[in-house]
């Protein structure tokens, strides 16, 4: 284990070593090895990505641009729980402006950003795939079809 590497838990390495045995190339076992990092601290952080970088045999900018580029990866502290919603025409159409606009007034946020608390942080995401059931939000791992700005409180739990 080398110094940059030792950021790492042992179980976090354990766990990617047993995703990089999926690939004949390393490197394309990258998402799924930023998932993991994220998955015990929330976010992935400088020094996490280049020890999953060296893990992988490939450049901390490879794998930037992997974490930058999937808008599920995390590269700064987000809440306990964060709050997508989805800022594609069909939920626009459908009143997704009003959404975002009660989520941020109850959060007291505006987006991208993480409620005081430290329990939210609220994202805008181009699309969930779920148009047909728009506006919707994806609140941690939960989607939530056919939002209103009412539905808001209850999704909150207020």
């Amino acid at each position: 284990m080398t110094e940059k590497s030792a950021v790492l838990t042992t179980l976090e390495i354990e766990e990617i070593n047993a995703e990089m045995a999926h690939y004949a190339d390393k490197a394309a076992a990258s998402i799924e090895a930023l998932k993991i990092v994220q998955k015990y601290r929330q976010w992935v952080s400088d020094e996490c990505l280049v020890a999953v970088a060296e893990l992988l045999d490939i450049s901390p900018a490879q794998l930037e641009a992997v974490a930058t580029f999937y808008n599920l990866i995390y590269r700064q502290p987000v809440g306990k729980t964060v709050i997508h919603y989805c800022d594609s025409v069909s939920c626009w159409i459908m009143g997704a402006e009003q959404v975002q606009d009660r989520l941020c007034r109850l959060l007291n946020v505006e987006p991208g950003e993480m409620s005081a608390d430290g329990e939210y942080t609220v994202l805008p995401i181009v699309c969930l795939g779920a148009c047909d059931h728009a506006p919707v939000m994806l609140v941690g791992d939960q989607l939530r079809l056919d939002v209103t700005d009412d539905s808001v409180d209850k999704i909150l739990g207020r």
